[in-house]
């Protein structure tokens, strides 16, 4: 079985709660905004965007070996999105995606936030360095920095 593959229309409401629920998880204690975290961030909401929006499921890929545990998201070269369910982290799925990102879709750049060490550390194992760039995470006080492949 293909373990990764592009997303399709019935990926979409997994692909949303694995955004939801990482993003909670990752990004909770570095924002401490409880507001966004359980009341804007929602999965009907994101899952309704990627309805709406055909040209983002094209750019999306899943990881499924019979159940969808992780995606990634890209924009030409640039990695936009890489989350796996925390339920499955530490098995090796973010660095399958990873590998697959950059080896069959070229992705040879992406910004994660600075304050996110344990995503930062993922990256640099994966060939990815910052190049010294940085930009406000809109509407809040914190970094993202680039990061590129060397």
């Amino acid at each position: 079985m293909q373990e990764i593959r592009r997303a399709n229309k019935e990926d979409i409401s997994r692909i949303a709660e694995i955004l939801v629920f990482t993003k909670r998880v990752s990004y909770r204690p570095i924002f401490q905004n409880d507001q966004f975290s359980f009341i804007n961030l929602q999965v009907l909401p994101l899952a309704q965007e990627y309805q709406e929006d055909k040209g983002r499921l094209g750019r999306t890929w899943v990881f499924d070996d019979g159940f969808v545990k992780g995606m990634l998201e890209t924009q030409g070269e640039e990695l936009t999105k890489l989350y796996v369910d925390s339920f499955f982290q530490g098995m090796g799925i973010g660095a399958k995606l990873m590998d697959f990102a950059v080896s069959r879709l070229g992705v040879r750049f992406l910004w994660a936030l600075e304050k996110n060490k344990k995503a930062i550390a993922f990256y640099r194992t994966h060939g990815f360095e910052r190049t010294g760039e940085r930009m406000l995470e809109e509407g809040t006080p914190e970094y993202l920095v680039e990061m590129e492949r060397r």
